[in-house]
């Protein structure tokens, strides 16, 4: 069997993790006792199991049990010490996979109720990414995301605030749910007040809708980086736009089928997208529901398309050039990335045979 190089040993940026998604099962579960959540039988049974749960997005009432589970995780996050111990098991997930460089994605408005509001929720988690930083030494910022399936003057206002608190570590402005509800351009505002305040346009988009969401993306909301984008690839068009603009997808291989986007990894058009020429950004999504982090979607790439060691760690050097990371930081990982390359297979950089 030929050797290969270890994937956790590759420096990598990883720029599409959501908040509550990023949690481990068994602090789930710890905080729901802690807390008294009774969680859907559906989401104690995936957590018990290492199964993720069976979900399937596509239809409106696929994606509500999606949320609905999704929630319910959430709702175990009441107090400060529960988001620091979020923030820093998220960190150190990520080392233990090679990530050199996390954004993590997150809605302040939807932990605000039971964090005193929206202003102290914020300062609350970007406290915590500056001391998981700080402990595990992974350079991390926050993207702050509306919520598609509410008012966008609320979004305005979430972007005033990520404006406000960019030299806190508020990176860029995103839009996160459902796609088929809340048209790009009502957005349109809010994201104007970000751009002007510096931030990256990263909204979501192409996941459960066609070619057209990718486009209002680029055309209502001037996004510099598109979450996940993968039905672009329906449009040869399109991701020859994607290509000359250089506008990065953040695709995420594992959610894609476990949503029902695509029946199995090897249709995710993960392929056509590099061979086309746009830039790629691999994440994780919401591991805590899908059940594989960052380093396994590497492994998708190798195994269900044929990706080799070199075309991984293209793709490692375009998560890193994507990412809002300082440039000193970018300049170390993709030397990481070269020596990484540069290790004969079958060892890791510390010299010990991995095979």
């Amino acid at each position: 069997m030929e050797r290969v190089r270890d994937v956790a040993e590759l420096p990598k940026a990883h720029l599409h993790l959501h908040f509550t998604g990023s949690m481990r099962p068994d602090t789930v579960l710890e905080l729901a006792d802690k807390h008294g959540v009774r969680l859907p039988d559906a989401l104690t049974d995936a957590l018990t199991s290492g199964e993720p749960p069976r979900l399937r997005a596509t239809d409106e009432r696929g994606w509500f049990r999606f949320q609905r589970l999704y929630d319910a995780a959430r709702s175990c996050l009441r107090t400060p010490e529960d988001i620091q111990r979020l923030v820093r098991e998220a960190a150190q997930e990520d080392v233990r996979d090679g990530s050199g460089w996390l954004e993590i994605q997150v809605d302040p408005t939807s932990y605000a109720p039971r964090l005193g509001g929206l202003i102290p929720t914020l300062e609350v988690i970007l406290d915590a990414v500056e001391s998981a930083s700080r402990d595990t030494g992974l350079g991390m910022r926050v993207l702050l995301a509306a919520n598609r399936m509410k008012h966008p003057l609320d979004a305005r206002t979430l972007a005033r605030l990520a404006v406000r608190y960019a030299d806190r570590g508020v990176i860029g402005f995103g839009l996160s749910n459902d796609e088929r509800r809340g048209m790009a351009r009502d957005f349109d505002r809010a994201f104007h007040i970000a751009r002007e305040g510096g931030l990256l346009s990263a909204p979501h988009g192409g996941e459960l809708t066609g070619p057209s969401s990718v486009r209002d993306c680029l055309d209502d909301l001037a996004a510099n980086r598109i979450g996940h984008g993968v039905r672009a690839a329906e449009d040869p068009a399109l991701l020859a736009r994607l290509a000359e603009r250089g506008v990065t997808c953040e695709v995420c291989p594992a959610s894609n089928v476990a949503l029902g986007v695509y029946d199995k990894p090897g249709d995710v058009p993960l392929r056509t997208f590099y061979d086309a020429g746009v830039p790629v950004a691999l994440g994780a999504d919401d591991p805590l529901l899908f059940g594989s982090r960052l380093a396994a979607q590497y492994e998708i790439a190798r195994h269900h398309h044929g990706f080799t060691d070199a075309e991984l760690a293209e793709l490692a050097r375009q998560s890193v050039r994507a990412s809002a990371a300082p440039e000193e930081t970018k300049a170390t990982l993709l030397s990481g990335v070269d020596d990484w390359l540069a290790t004969p297979t079958g060892l890791t950089r510390a010299g010990v045979s991995t095979g």
